[in-house]
């Protein structure tokens, strides 16, 4: 497990017309652009969901501990967050990021939003998103995509379409299911890389349904997340790339470390 701190995310020298991100486990990523823009999607970086499983009686014990501590956040440019679970809006990573010095804008979709008002972040700190709402950052934006939810108690989900300015765009699916207008309504916008779940447990793309996502938007990295953490949620990452191969793109299929830089385009070895 490397460790990462935020300096190490800024000292980082991304190429021109490039990206590197950071996956922090679960659905969580960090991102950082050629101008040193860095944003960061998802962070979970606490074992809160250890108790929530427990009163539902599944195993949400965490399996390895995060690559960075809350704390260490302090600095991204962008704190967003696809939706309200606490897996994806952690109040143990919130909390310490905000007393540690951590401030907005948090970029939520309304419940989410609703959430994090309710945790006391200043309203003027918190940007609302919705499906095809984009914000800008320097050379980063951020535009928030359609996505399917699990069920009712939050039915704002999100996605995230992270993009460099001449550079590539990144596709963080969040939480969601599969649809034809969820395929299409990212395909326009041409991603290169996908960050996409695998778990289908909870109504979530499966690898059968993740490999279908990343041949209908074609794009040239396929990267497999949120099934690393917890024991009642697991599933192997090879069973996605075996799905991309039998689609003819198994070339596309890239699994990165917690912690560890993976630049796109990639850089020369």
């Amino acid at each position: 497990m490397a460790r990462l701190t935020m300096r190490q995310v800024r000292d980082f020298q991304v190429p021109a017309r490039a990206m590197t991100l950071w996956w922090l486990g679960q659905a969580g990523f960090l991102v950082r652009s050629p101008g040193g823009k860095v944003v960061v999607v998802d962070p979970y970086l606490s074992n809160s969901c250890k108790s929530v499983g427990d009163c539902d009686g599944f195993d949400m014990d965490r399996l390895v501990p995060p690559p960075m501590s809350p704390a260490d956040l302090v600095g991204v440019d962008a704190y967003a967050m696809t939706h309200s679970h606490q897996d994806h809006l952690d109040p143990e990573t919130l909390g310490p990021y905000r007393e540690a010095g951590g401030v907005g804008p948090f970029l939520a979709p309304p419940e989410a939003m609703e959430k994090l008002l309710a945790m006391g972040v200043p309203a003027s700190q918190v940007m609302m998103v919705w499906p095809n709402k984009k914000l800008a950052f320097g050379d980063v934006s951020l535009r928030a995509t359609f996505a399917i939810p699990l069920g009712g108690d939050d039915l704002t989900h999100v996605g995230y379409l992270v993009s460099v300015r001449e550079g590539p765009t990144l596709y963080i699916t969040g939480d969601t299911g599969y649809h034809d207008v969820l395929a299409a309504s990212v395909a326009e916008h041409r991603p290169d890389v996908l960050a996409v779940v695998i778990n289908g447990t909870f109504r979530n793309l499966g690898p059968a349904e993740a490999a279908l996502l990343a041949r209908e938007i074609d794009v040239k990295v396929a990267i497999p997340c949120h099934y690393d953490l917890f024991p009642a949620n697991q599933v192997s990452p090879q069973t996605f790339h075996t799905n991309l191969q039998l689609l003819g793109i198994g070339e596309r299929y890239r699994v990165i470390e917690h912690g560890v830089p993976f630049t796109f385009p990639c850089l020369p070895s």
